[in-house]
């Protein structure tokens, strides 16, 4: 007879597996295993670290996990039109990452991708180290400092409800290699930030998103430096 909390873990991993399933992600068993860790992490220090304001696993796999999912095919598509990387990994910095959203995520899924999460809070960046270390990932890091003043450079630049546009490229542009993109993850399509974006950033590409599980509006910003102040 299985019991209450093996019937949660069950039903959890399902859920997961058909929500890797739905994106069309090529996620294995052991990766989706990392993933209900990460949650599990979550969930063990989240009164300690104020990591989110949710509780229910569910929650967090749709609302978090799943989430960040919907990013990893685009990320990957893009990645996989770049030339390769010079010491065999492409890099990604996410930016205010909090507990480690979308950027430890990515760092699972994407093992050739060196992940930098950096976030102004330091016990949020001790988090994202504490889960690098737990899940045995080398191509994952937490920085604890202001995004202003990192240098990078940096492929890949993500955020996930961090900022407005305008304030994300400003703070993270000397972070951003000159080929690299900004990858904004938002809800309804920010039309008015978009308007109000500083000369040396430009949208090339709106993405919409669709999370396994949630109703809700979601898309992808993608921004890259103006070709006026990049050539």
């Amino acid at each position: 007879m299985m019991l209450a909390g093996q019937a949660a873990s069950a039903d959890l991993t399902q859920s997961l597996a058909l929500g890797v399933e739905s994106l069309g992600l090529a996620v294995d068993g052991a990766q989706q295993q990392q993933l209900l860790s990460y949650m599990a992490l979550i969930q063990k220090w989240n009164k300690v670290y104020n990591l989110t304001a949710l509780r229910a696993p569910q929650e967090i796999l749709t609302h978090h996990v799943l989430d960040s999912l919907s990013a990893v095919g685009p990320l990957q598509r893009h990645l996989a039109q770049l030339p390769s990387a010079g010491e065999g990994c492409h890099t990604l910095l996410d930016v205010g990452s909090g507990g480690g959203l979308p950027g430890v995520v990515v760092a699972i899924c994407c093992p050739n991708v060196k992940v930098t999460c950096v976030d102004a809070v330091s016990k949020k960046a001790a988090f994202v180290q504490q889960v690098a270390a737990s899940l045995k990932l080398p191509n994952l890091m937490g920085v604890h400092t202001r995004v202003e003043s990192l240098k990078g450079p940096f492929d890949v630049i993500c955020s996930r409800a961090f900022a407005s546009l305008p304030d994300f490229v400003t703070w993270s542009q000397n972070a951003l290699s000159e080929a690299g993109v900004w990858m904004a993850m938002k809800g309804k399509r920010p039309a008015d930030e978009m308007t109000a974006l500083p000369s040396f950033a430009q949208v090339f590409h709106v993405e919409q998103l669709k999370v396994p599980g949630l109703d809700a509006d979601r898309c992808m910003i993608w921004l890259k430096k103006s070709a006026t102040l990049s050539a």
